[in-house]
């Protein structure tokens, strides 16, 4: 693997794992009123655009950072629209 791709590997991990804490305290709080649900659309279609991008270019870190992304937006959403 070319150290190119272990680094962007570093930054799908960091990049994707920020958004688990968020995720944790939604869930565990069972609160979204300070979350901004146009804010979590957006950043959900970005991500799914960049995962196509990732797959259209075989790119194995945006693939995977992009899908797991999606997946805890995804989630994200749900959470509010459930916890309004």
């Amino acid at each position: 693997m070319e150290n190119i791709e272990i680094m962007g590997l570093v930054a799908a991990v960091l990049t994707t794992y920020s958004i688990v804490p968020q995720v944790y305290k939604t869930w565990s709080n069972k609160s979204t009123k300070d979350i901004s649900l146009t804010m979590y659309l957006a950043m959900f279609l970005g991500v799914v655009l960049w995962l196509i991008y990732g797959i259209y270019h075989d790119s194995i870190p945006m693939i995977l950072a992009n899908f797991i992304t999606a997946v805890l937006l995804f989630v994200m959403v749900v959470l509010k629209l459930k916890y309004k």
